[in-house]
């Protein structure tokens, strides 16, 4: 991956926290210029503030398209674009809430597309776009109904703007469970050890790295990376 990224502007939407705020970490730490998003202003301001130079807040609700382009308009170019913004859904099929599918349904679906769209203007020829999906495409479990299927919905996004944004290079990451993430992070994941033929989960630094391939490397396009050290080989 490039350590040298002085120059570069990228866009994390959802980089105030887990996954995202470390992908916005590291490409700032390299020289990148960063918008990163929140849901609030107010997020937003604290994870730059945190971070520190080279980023810039800005607020935006993927679940809402519609105001997607304007929150959106500061962004000069983009020469990387990272989608990382995940909302967790555990809707059954015994009480299943109509609104929360909806609302994720749109945040993935709709929101990721509009994101690009409202930007597809300033992508520069040599830009690099990821989007994050999941597992649970592959390896469902109750109440993963909306989340498996907005997952599969990324694999369309990314096959349908690799071949309408050409040369812009879009991929996917879709991470296993990440052992050392907030939501992961202690938590009894023996079960999942136990058929990793890692024999451990992977970490936040390597979806970071992984992510940085995508984004870095220009012979890859189209692509869907599964990171999950082996998972569903077992």
């Amino acid at each position: 991956m490039s350590e040298n990224r002085a120059g570069r502007t990228a866009v994390v939407l959802g980089g105030t926290k887990g996954l995202g705020k470390e992908i916005v970490k590291s490409l700032a730490a390299k020289g990148t210029t960063v918008y990163l998003s929140g849901r609030t202003q107010e997020s937003a301001n604290a994870a730059a503030e945190e971070i520190g130079p080279g980023t810039i807040p800005l607020a935006l609700d993927l679940s809402m398209p519609e105001t997607i382009a304007e929150a959106l308009s500061t962004v000069p170019k983009v020469d990387d674009l990272v989608i990382a913004a995940i909302e967790r859904d555990a809707n059954t099929m015994v009480n299943y809430d109509i609104e929360a599918a909806v609302r994720l349904v749109t945040l993935k679906l709709v929101g990721y597309t509009e994101a690009v769209h409202a930007l597809r203007g300033r992508l520069t020829k040599q830009a690099s776009i990821v989007l994050f999906g999941g597992l649970a495409l592959l390896r469902p479990y109750p109440g993963s109904t909306t989340v498996s299927t907005v997952n599969g919905g990324v694999v369309g996004i990314v096959n349908s703007l690799t071949t309408e944004l050409a040369p812009v290079r879009v991929n996917a990451i879709h991470p296993g469970i990440v052992g050392d993430s907030p939501y992961w992070e202690g938590k009894d994941n023996s079960h999942i050890i136990n058929r990793t033929p890692l024999g451990r989960l992977v970490t936040m630094a390597e979806i970071v790295d992984a992510v940085e391939f995508l984004l870095d490397n220009t012979g890859i396009n189209g692509v869907c990376l599964t990171v999950d050290g082996g998972w569903l080989l077992k």
